[in-house]
């Protein structure tokens, strides 16, 4: 008898695994039409036109689904905010994804208009372009689909809706009450998001928030990440003679300012990468505990290595994740005068480094400028704000003009979190495997301001593969990444925490 209602239980569960398997497939072909159609409708968040176009298409999927939706103004552009009817006994789930997408060079693509999806299979020899008519019998979870935004971000946003389909579908009662907020300037750093959260604090209210953008592990395992590093940035310009000068008449006499920079920018930081400005890396401890979750991300640092083509990486942690722990001080770019086949035999005017500084909660952005600024002071430096006058030129030795960026700040939710456990759990149980779990992760999502304002944990549940090219040409996403999105989704909205 046991062994009969053994074998009904099997029966079960494959008729079950077999049902699951067919709806999400069905579900992965409608994502792939939606995808196709969303993708059609420009999204350069430098054109406000782009943007209302997204808005209407978002406005008529969402409403089909079953949601309430607004646009809701800000000094910049709208953001798109949708709910389902609400249920105050139950905990609030809120989404941020995006709608804008970086702009394009079409001349830089391998298909005619970044705009138009192409699918294409993996060859040896590259990419082959596909027919969509050979998805109507079966769906290659292999072959990609290449088109600006398809992975970043609209890819889950349309994930997300094939998902709600399904539960609707199979008459799931939701355990949450469930918002999604849509950025429109994600692309162009979100400058109005800090005040239009602000202004929409109660409609945004919620529990905790999950973040869907960027890639999985490169592993390709299930990932969720705690937090992102923040980012500011610092334009430094020397001065050398007030124009050009000829190299034979006036060098070992005119003071070169690419030498100046030169100079001052080796004083920042060590040979091994370590920044020597004195407090820079102040505040920030790491226990065994945070160590042991750093080292379980299966990084393969000869892999990385390779990949960069760097035989020894800098010394800032031991290895890559104990790295992304600390701020960091980066040379985004450098320039003086002219070079390759324009240089000219000339003592330059000035010379300029680009400075990107991103990061930790540890690190307040404003202090770290001032302490860069404090440091090139005690390098005999008269710090400006604004180009000096040729009074200004003739009082002082040596002088900076230094520009500041705005701040984004970082964030980290305790790994410890009871919303975090619950979404580890919820991946483990969907996908058969512990996810990767990253304490913080090296890029910049503007999330700070629902973290300041909400007052909630935040959580990064990527979806796309790790090799979707975003923010370059050939942007793509993997046509088994959408399955995947649609089931976590599925299982996050099904799973009571």
């Amino acid at each position: 008898m046991k062994k009969f209602l053994s074998y009904l239980l099997f029966l079960s569960l494959c008729y079950s695994y077999s049902q699951d398997s067919v709806l999400i497939k069905s579900k992965v072909a409608n994502a792939i039409t939606e995808l196709r159609d969303f993708v059609a409708i420009p999204n350069d968040a430098l054109n406000a036109d782009d943007i209302d176009s997204n808005l209407f298409w978002l406005r008529k999927k969402f409403t089909e689904r079953g949601f309430n939706s607004s646009i809701l103004d800000t000094e910049g552009l709208p953001l798109f905010f949708a709910a389902l009817p609400m249920d105050d006994s139950k905990p609030t789930i809120l989404f941020y994804m995006h709608l804008d997408g970086q702009s394009v060079d079409p001349s830089k693509w391998d298909q005619p208009d970044p705009y138009k999806v192409v699918l294409k299979s993996k060859t040896e020899d590259g990419w082959k372009t596909e027919p969509f008519s050979d998805l109507s019998d079966d769906i290659n979870y292999d072959w990609r689909l290449f088109g600006r935004s398809t992975s970043d971000d609209k890819g889950p946003i349309v994930m997300f809706l094939n998902a709600i389909d399904i539960l609707r579908k199979e008459n799931v009662d939701i355990p949450y009450n469930v918002k999604v907020i849509l950025d429109s300037e994600e692309e162009k750093s979100s400058a109005p998001l800090p005040k239009a959260v602000r202004t929409y604090k109660d409609l945004l209210k919620a529990d905790f928030l999950v973040i869907n953008d960027g890639p999985v592990h490169v592993s390709g395992k299930p990932t969720i990440v705690y937090g992102c590093r923040g980012i500011t940035t610092l334009s430094l310009t020397t001065y050398g003679p007030i124009i050009p000068q000829h190299s034979g008449h006036y060098g070992n006499y005119a003071p070169n300012p690419g030498f100046q920079l030169a100079q001052l920018l080796a004083t920042m930081k060590d040979t091994e990468g370590k920044v020597l400005i004195k407090g820079y890396y102040d505040g920030i401890t790491l226990d065994e505990a945070t160590l042991e979750i750093l080292k379980s991300v299966p990084d393969n640092a000869e892999e990385i290595n390779s990949n960069l083509a760097i035989s020894t990486p800098e010394k800032v942690g031991s290895f890559y994740q104990e790295s992304l722990q600390y701020p960091s001080l980066n040379i985004r770019g450098l320039g003086s005068a002219w070079i390759g086949d324009q240089a000219r035999t000339i003592v330059p005017a000035t010379a300029t480094a680009e400075l990107d500084l991103r990061l930790v909660p540890e690190s307040d952005g404003n202090r770290l400028k001032t302490l860069v600024k404090e440091h090139i002071k005690k390098q005999g430096y008269h710090v400006m704000n604004t180009v000096p006058t040729k009074e200004e030129r003739l009082k002082y030795d040596h002088i900076v003009t230094v520009q500041e960026g705005s701040v984004t700040d970082a964030f980290r939710t305790d790994l410890n979190n009871p919303y975090g456990n619950s979404i580890v759990k919820t991946l483990k149980n969907k996908f058969g495997e512990k996810p990767v779990q990253i304490r913080i992760m090296g890029g910049t999502v503007p999330i700070s301001p629902f973290i300041n304002e909400l007052k909630i944990p935040a959580f990064i549940v990527p979806m796309v593969n790790p090799d979707n090219n975003q923010h370059s040409p050939n942007e793509n996403l993997k046509i088994g990444q959408i399955a995947y999105g649609i089931k976590l989704f599925c299982a996050l909205l099904s799973t009571e925490m």
